[in-house]
């Protein structure tokens, strides 16, 4: 007994010695985000560890209920052999009403047996995807995320077939997570301008509002420039008052935009490039 008393005191001795010393100190490797961050202060983001604390809580007390909304699990299976590319998804049962201003809703079709992404859902066939997804092919994740009310949420991952990771973006209810909201109120309930920002830089759908909550101007950036077509709107009814063309290529520095059709406020078109370029050509 006297001996295993002393051994015991030993064995003590030692074990506070070590972790006096640092001998029994836990050392985790950092992920790539502290490797190419090592000169940066290290920042939490409180309100996404918040999150994720709730949702976890949820997910304890209900299955399969995200963000308090009950969900069915499905998935969809494309190709053969060794080529096989299965997508775990889960949705929600019935039509939802998703947010107007986003333009990629994603949703599963039915019919389709498929993951669509548009505006344009089919009430009677299709259903907005609401919970986590992945897509894998085989047993390698090609991409994994969440969905709110069929939006991107939360930190979207994509992988290639190494297992390397190529892209990493956060949404928050659709919009990218840096997005600049302004409103109107001081209760910030009538919105003003959405500006979509990613990596610091313009990218994505823009939209202004009028103070009616209609819009008054929506288009799309890339890489901080305006691309496409842009559409301004009349206050009264949402009626077009003019579309401008910019450049599809961010990168082309020499086009310069241009009007496409002009309205008055009654809804009469009043400008037709087209038809002005024939009438100028002779045609």
């Amino acid at each position: 007994m006297k001996i295993r008393t002393q051994i015991s005191y030993f064995v003590s001795f030692v074990v506070l010695m070590g972790i006096h010393n640092g001998v029994f100190a836990q050392v985790e490797e950092p992920d790539d985000d502290e490797i190419l961050t090592t000169d940066s202060p290290i920042t939490i983001d409180l309100e996404e560890e918040e999150e994720a604390r709730v949702e976890a809580r949820k997910k304890r007390r209900k299955k399969n209920v995200f963000y308090g909304r009950k969900t069915k699990k499905g998935f969809t299976k494309k190709g053969f052999g060794g080529e096989v590319t299965i997508e775990l998804f889960h949705y929600i049962k019935g039509y939802h009403e998703p947010d107007p201003y986003v333009r990629e809703i994603y949703w599963y079709d039915f019919r389709r047996k498929a993951i669509r992404k548009s505006r344009n859902i089919d009430s009677q066939f299709g259903v907005i995807l609401h919970g986590p997804y992945k897509k894998m092919s085989g047993e390698q994740i090609i991409e994994q995320g969440i969905y709110y009310m069929g939006t991107k949420h939360g930190r979207w991952e994509t992988y290639n077939s190494k297992n390397l990771l190529l892209d990493k973006r956060k949404y928050y209810k659709g919009w990218p997570k840096e997005s600049i909201v302004t409103y109107y109120d001081e209760g910030e309930t009538k919105l003003k301008e959405i500006i979509p920002v990613h990596y610091g830089k313009r990218d994505g759908d823009y939209y202004y509002f009028h103070q009616t909550g209609s819009i008054a101007v929506s288009g799309e950036f890339s890489n901080d420039q305006k691309i496409g077509k842009w559409t301004e709107f009349y206050q009264r009814r949402g009626r077009r008052k003019k579309v401008i063309q910019y450049r599809v290529n961010p990168y082309d520095s020499d086009f310069k935009p241009f009007i496409v059709k002009e309205w008055d406020a009654g809804g009469q078109l009043v400008y037709d490039r087209e038809v002005e370029a024939r009438r100028l050509s002779g045609r």
